[in-house]
């Protein structure tokens, strides 16, 4: 990244701390993010209101190394899914940390992206949109050293694509999306349908086809043999092409996949792939694990399957603080939906806080969300009482940094050492 990309970067930093801030200091208010960031406040004595959403900075740290360590270890190219977390703080950090690039879904993505400074973007969408086409090519025209990627499935994409395009500088790159299956999600059906699309793309002067992707987690009822198999499809499918002549000029071939619940497969399959006439860009997308989480991710992870390879670690904790106990078996705190993932798995009561001192949630569980509470299951072990804070693992990492537009990130000792801007 460059020097525009750290200047953006450091702006950040000027931005007035105010109302628009869930749980920051009142006191903190008319503060720069930089002025609240030098005074190293801790989370519990330092003024923070409840809820507050933070994020572990020994864990972030922990997490952003291993990934590195990981792809490195198996020879691919990393760009992690920024659409996680719409962090420029974090893509700058993950690039840091290995990432030649960044993923993203949607053109508004796109443009906080290049507000950054991030070079080389894989679109892993569909982009027909003749507005955001147009504005691409102005910024790959206007920036030589910009690398961009989307995806392609259908012939009338390709023609609306060519039609918003009819005279480009440098033509656009794009890979041929292979859908995981009957029912999946987007991406064409079957080889042939491929074949016509990559036709279509040559016919197109202002487009280049630069290999091929998918997204193996929407493999209906994944196992690692069916995911396998649908990536061995993905990799013959590049192999077809390249015989053909498909990808003829190219200075690399892309193929890509990964989420972050069958990476390892991925690893596997990519090292298998065959000498193609260009060399291949192993392009691994995996996103969530920059904090990984309590559920979802946590379930799912293939460090589960490959324990020597390491271990994720969560890094989001949700502090709420109890405010009714009108029963010996019932609670509230104040977080609900507006404040915590709920799309796959409910919040995970972890810590209980009081006067100065955390002790496991021992009989605690979190039974449903209302819009501004989280409902809570006690039993007789659990030593509750309003007024205490109680610490809270998130699922689903894509639903959490969404709710939070700036996230301070804490040392193990409560001391807060930076906050996280997000864009949503």
């Amino acid at each position: 990244m460059g020097t525009e990309a750290f200047e953006a970067l450091a702006r950040l930093a000027e931005e007035r701390v105010d109302h628009r801030f869930k749980g920051l200091p009142p006191d903190a208010d008319g503060l720069t993010v930089g002025e609240l960031t030098a005074q190293r406040r801790n989370l519990f004595t330092g003024g923070f209101t409840t809820p507050v959403l933070t994020l572990s900075a020994e864990r972030l740290e922990h997490n952003l190394r291993l990934m590195k360590t990981y792809t490195a270890r198996h020879g691919l190219v990393f760009a992690p899914h920024g659409k996680t977390s719409m962090a420029p703080q974090l893509f700058a950090r993950q690039i840091e940390h290995g990432a030649v690039g960044i993923t993203l879904a949607v053109p508004h993505q796109l443009r906080v992206a290049r507000a950054f400074g991030v070079q080389r973007i894989f679109l892993a969408n569909e982009l027909v949109d003749p507005v955001s086409l147009r504005w691409v090519a102005a910024e790959l025209d206007a920036d030589p050293d910009f690398e961009f990627v989307c995806y392609v499935d259908s012939v009338r994409g390709v023609e609306l694509m060519g039609a918003a395009l009819p005279d480009v500088g440098r033509p656009l790159d794009v890979v041929v999306e292979l859908a995981a299956g009957e029912g999946a999600r987007t991406g064409v059906r079957t080889e042939a349908e491929a074949a016509l699309v990559a036709d279509a793309v040559a016919a197109v002067p202002s487009l280049r086809l630069a290999g091929v992707a998918g997204y193996e987690g929407e493999v209906p009822q994944a196992t690692p043999e069916r995911v396998r198999a649908w990536l061995d499809r993905l990799v013959a499918l590049a192999a077809d092409f390249d015989k053909a002549g498909r990808f003829a000029g190219l200075h690399e071939i892309v193929v890509s996949a990964g989420g972050s619940a069958w990476f390892d497969t991925v690893a596997e399959v990519f090292a298998e792939i065959p000498e193609l006439s260009s060399p291949v860009c192993k392009l691994l997308r995996s996103g969530a694990y920059v904090s990984h989480d309590d559920g979802h991710y946590r379930k799912l992870t293939p460090f589960n399957r490959v324990p020597q390879e390491g271990a994720l670690e969560p890094a989001f904790r949700l502090w709420t603080q109890v405010v009714s106990r009108p029963s010996p078996d019932q609670a509230f705190v104040n977080a609900g939906k507006r404040d915590a993932a709920y799309d796959l798995d409910l919040p995970f009561a972890q810590l209980v806080r009081r006067d100065g001192t955390e002790r496991p949630a021992t009989g605690v569980s979190v039974t449903g969300l209302s819009d501004q509470h989280a409902w809570l299951r006690t039993t007789r072990e659990a030593d509750l009482r309003v007024g205490d804070w109680l610490g809270l693992g998130l699922s689903h990492p894509c639903t959490t940094f969404d709710k939070w537009p700036l996230i301070p990130v804490a040392e193990a000792d409560g001391t807060v050492v930076d906050y996280i801007r997000t864009f949503f």
